[in-house]
């Protein structure tokens, strides 16, 4: 089961990454950037995702992807539930698609 810890140790292996909080919530940033956020609980964390794909992704797996109604609906962000990644691999695929989203070109290729 992955932690907030995972997460932490994972965002911030990957280039130009690092920690700052913003809302009371430690933010992982590439270029300024916010990749994934932890949410207040540590349970959960916010990661970017296309608008067009994330209802298919909700509907897929429900109890791992949600979103905050009235919060997250016009953002390209999704909500992850920790307890519900199977391991480490999946954890460190959706950080690193994250990432891409938010890095400058030059660190993607």
């Amino acid at each position: 089961m992955a932690d907030a810890e995972d997460v932490r140790r994972l965002a911030l292996a990957l280039p130009e990454t690092e920690e700052k909080l913003a809302w009371g919530m430690p933010t992982f940033r590439v270029r300024g950037k916010i990749f994934a956020a932890l949410a207040d609980d540590d349970r959960s964390m916010g990661v970017k995702c296309p608008l067009d794909e994330r209802a298919e992704l909700i509907e897929a797996e429900p109890e791992k992807f949600f979103i905050r109604p009235g919060h997250d609906d016009n953002f390209a962000w999704l909500r992850v539930r920790l307890a519900a990644l199977e391991d480490e691999t999946e954890l460190r695929a959706i950080l690193a698609d994250s990432w891409r989203q938010a890095a400058p070109k030059r660190l993607t290729q």
